[in-house]
Order: C-alpha cells, then structure tokens, then sequence
C-alpha cells in the first residue's frame, strides 16, 4: 500500500468523521439551546400574563381581562392570546392559533392543574404553546390560558445555521485535503523522490552520486547516513580494488621469482657442464694466438673467439646471478651519491654520443635505506639503455618524495619502446637490440633489484618522445622533512 493511500485512510477520513459528527453535534446542541430559551421565555410570560388575568377574573372586569390579552402582544414574537373556561371552550382571545388544542386536551390542564406546553402546527406554521390554569389570588381555577408563539425564527436560525455549518464544513474539509495534499507533496513525497533517485543513479552505477542533505530534519539526517552509507560501501570498494590488485602483482611477482629461480637452475647446470669446455676453449685460442708461424688475421679471429667465450661466461654468471635469492644488505646512501656512481661508468657513452644528462632532485637530497651498489647497478644499466637507444640526445632524471616513498622517473627523448614490446621488457632475453649487442638480462636484473627492494617499476611512454621508466622505492620516515616539492621538468634543449 502507497503512503499516500495510508494517510488518507489513517488521517483524512477518520478527521472528517469527527468533523461530521462534531458538527451535528454542535448543530443539535445549539438548537436544543434555542429551543429552551424560546420555551422559558414563552413559560414566564405566560406565568406574568396569567397572573394579570387572575385579577381581572377575580373581579369580573371584562376591560381588565382585554388589556391583560393585549399586553401579551408587547412580547416578541407573541401571535395569540387565549382564555378557555373550565370545559375548554374559548372565552376570549385575539391572533393566531386559536385551535392548536382540543377541549379534552384544555380539560387534562385543568384537572391536573399544571401547566403545560407544546409545539404545534397549525395552517402550515409551527408554533409553541403554552397552557397554563388561570387562577384567582384565593385559588380558585377560572379557566386556562393559551399563549402561541410563532416558531418561524427559530426554525429560519437553525436553518441558517445548518447551512453556515455545511458550507465551513465544505470549505475546511477542501482546506484539509488540500494542505495535506501539498505538506505531503513538498514534505514527505518530494524527499523520498529525491532520496529513491539518488539510490537508483547509483544502482545504476554511478557510485559517485550522494544525497543533498535539505528538506525537514528526519529527512537530512536520512540523507546524511545514506551519504555515509555510500562513502563506506566507497571506501571498501576501493580497499576490495587494492587488495585485488596487490594480489595481482604479487602473483605477477611469485610467477616471475618462479621463473627466476627455475632460470637459475638451469643456469647452474649450464654452467657446471659448459664451465669446463669453455676453459679448454679460451685456453686453446689463447695458445694459439701466441705462436708466431700464424697470421694477424688468424690472431684476430682467435680473440673474437675469446671475446665470445668471455661472452657467454658472463651471460651465465648473469643468469646465475638473476635466478638466485639475495639477501640485501642495506645501508644508508644519499641518491645523488647513487647517481654521481651511475654517472660516471657511463661517461664515455655519454660523451661519444654527445647525449645530454639532467638531474632534478629535491633539496636537500633524499637518503634512503638500500644496497648502494645494487641501485647503482639499476642506475647504470637504464642510463646505459636510454643513452644507447636510437634517436636519443637528451635524458631527464627527476625525483620525488611522498608517501615515505622515493619516485624516480628516468626518461629519454629517442625512439622509444613499442606499445606490444612494452610488456617483455623485463624478460629475460628479451631485447631490441641487434644480434651480439645485448644479452636482454640488464632489464631482468633491474627488476630482480628493485623487487628486492620492496619496489616497483614500470615502463612508459616519456613525453619526451621516447622511453620513460618509472621506479618506487621506500623509505624510512626520516626523511619526512625534506623537500616534496616536484620540479617542473626542464627542455632538453642544447
């Protein structure tokens, strides 16, 4: 059942029913109350007109007895004035309603000698009449006296009345109806209307939807716990997401630890069975290239075969050194430090290539709790792969500390990675570059350190044009007063 349909069951309808009831109620009071004091009145001059004959009859003055008639007119609304003798018959009388009783009727006054009254109707009018014995002051009954008074007023009051009533009736109950018609439009229906499309936008989807605490005080108080109610169902939302996503990457994380450590068992066999033949190798050619009956051309190629022994000895070593568990040993390293180290064994790249290096780091520099020489190595092979990439003339380092964490964006403005590449750059053996000019471990073992580290990184695409990585690393809350302020990147400009 609607609200609406409950109220007008609950409230309207049983409020008109006392309204009704309360109204003939009144009406009935009112004109009972008339009707006494129209019968008292009519009693008490009947008692002064008869007492006034009662002497006249004591003295059987015909004159006396007339002006006691007459004065009888000098009442309000008094339109008859009778005598009758003991058998009921008229003995004298002036106006209306002369025949409004029956002599056996006078006759029942005058044995019970009380006197009496009634209404009457008579030629179409209604009338009330009194009757009362006439006595002389020694008590002896005479007669009885009738006096008629019209009940044309009272009749039109009443009328009146019911008529006013009937119309305020009308008039209150449309008022009612239409005062509660629009305090439960505006009050009641208006609110919940809001409050049930706030729900539904957000049934739909729109979570972001919340209810404007207005309208009475119930009402902003229900739209205030259903704001709350959203902001909490929010909140866990939101925590569900982070825990699902960190369980993602720690999957991610597991599957690739996993494959790590199978690669580095592989690698340990490898290298125990292929140890011993590349020493005999790199022994032989060292040998040969000392004799003197060969050649320089033969010479050259007997330490390419050196270098490519040396090659896989320490692509081994890498895959060995990828797929084993480390134990790091921290300490506290300043990140310009860190990046003064990665600078230099990558100096004579830079200069050959003619590659601009910016740094922008927060003042005063972040310390963070690490292994300096891992993230050194970190460093190292991404300035290494931006300086190298094709294309490349400028490489933009900048920091950030926020969330006692350390963010580093490391970008370049060469070619870049493509878009389906972007996702195997951390791979082992994965790598863009050509046969015998890369391993495509160096990605590997930054992720392997940064990992170690309790850190993430991923790969962009820079604004500068080309590549960009991007690395978090946390930190201990001692560098909560340093500058967090983030830089606004510098042009790579000559």
């Amino acid at each position: 059942m609607r609200l609406r349909t409950l109220i007008i069951l609950t409230v309207i309808v049983p409020l008109f029913l006392v309204l009704v009831v309360f109204s003939l109620v009144a009406i009935n009071s009112l004109e009972d109350n008339v009707r006494s004091k129209l019968q008292t009145e009519v009693q008490i001059i009947t008692h002064a007109i008869g007492t006034s004959l009662g002497y006249a009859m004591a003295r059987d003055s015909p004159e006396s007895l007339e002006e006691s008639l007459h004065a009888a007119f000098s009442f309000h609304r008094i339109y008859g004035a009778y005598v009758f003798d003991l058998e009921g018959r008229e003995t004298y009388g002036l106006g209306l309603g002369e025949a409004l009783f029956e002599p056996e009727e006078i006759r029942e006054v005058v044995n019970a000698g009380e006197p009496t009254g009634d209404y009457r109707q008579y030629d179409g009018w209604t009338y009330y009449s009194a009757l009362m014995p006439l006595t002389t002051p020694d008590g002896e009954m005479r007669g009885v006296l009738q006096v008629n008074r019209l009940n044309t007023g009272i009749e039109n009051y009443t009328g009146f009345l019911t008529l006013v009533a009937g119309l305020a009736f009308v008039v209150g109950s449309a008022g009612i109806v239409l005062g509660i018609w629009w305090g439960f439009r505006r009050h009641i229906e208006r609110p919940i209307n809001r409050l049930l499309d706030v729900m539904a936008r957000v049934e739909g989807g729109a979570r972001e939807q919340r209810a404007a605490p207005r309208g009475p005080e119930e009402y902003r108080r229900l739209a205030v716990a259903l704001n709350g109610m959203l902001d909490a169902m929010a909140e866990k939302d939101a925590d569900i997401e982070a825990h699902r996503l960190n369980e993602i990457a720690l999957e991610k994380r597991l599957r690739k630890s996993h494959k790590l450590a199978e690669l580095g068992m592989l690698a340990a066999g490898v290298a125990h069975e292929i140890g011993a033949p590349l020493t005999v190798i790199n022994g032989q050619a060292q040998r040969l290239a000392r004799r003197e009956v060969i050649g320089d051309d033969e010479r050259n190629r007997l330490g390419r075969i050196r270098g490519e022994v040396a090659r896989i000895v320490e692509i081994v070593r890498q895959l060995m050194e990828l797929g084993r568990r480390h134990n790091v040993e921290k300490e506290w390293v300043d990140l310009d430090t860190l990046l003064e180290g990665a600078r230099e064994l990558v100096e004579e790249d830079q200069e050959q290539r003619d590659i601009r290096l910016l740094a922008e780091l927060p003042t005063p520099t972040p310390r963070l709790l690490a292994n300096g020489q891992q993230l050194t190595q970190v460093l190292t092979n991404l300035l290494r792969n931006a300086i190298q990439a094709e294309g490349t003339r400028c490489v933009r380092l900048r920091a950030e500390t926020r969330d006692e964490h350390l963010h580093l964006w490391l970008e370049d403005d060469g070619d870049g990675i493509k878009e389906a590449d972007q996702p195997q750059v951390f791979d082992p053996f994965f790598t863009t570059k050509p046969v015998g000019q890369g391993s495509g471990l160096g990605l590997s073992m930054v992720h392997r350190i940064i990992n170690d580290h309790g850190g993430t990184i991923g790969v962009f695409d820079s604004e500068l044009g080309g590549a960009g990585f991007a690395i978090t690393l946390p930190l201990d809350d001692t560098l909560e007063g340093a500058d967090t302020t983030r830089h606004e990147p510098r042009e790579c400009q000559p």
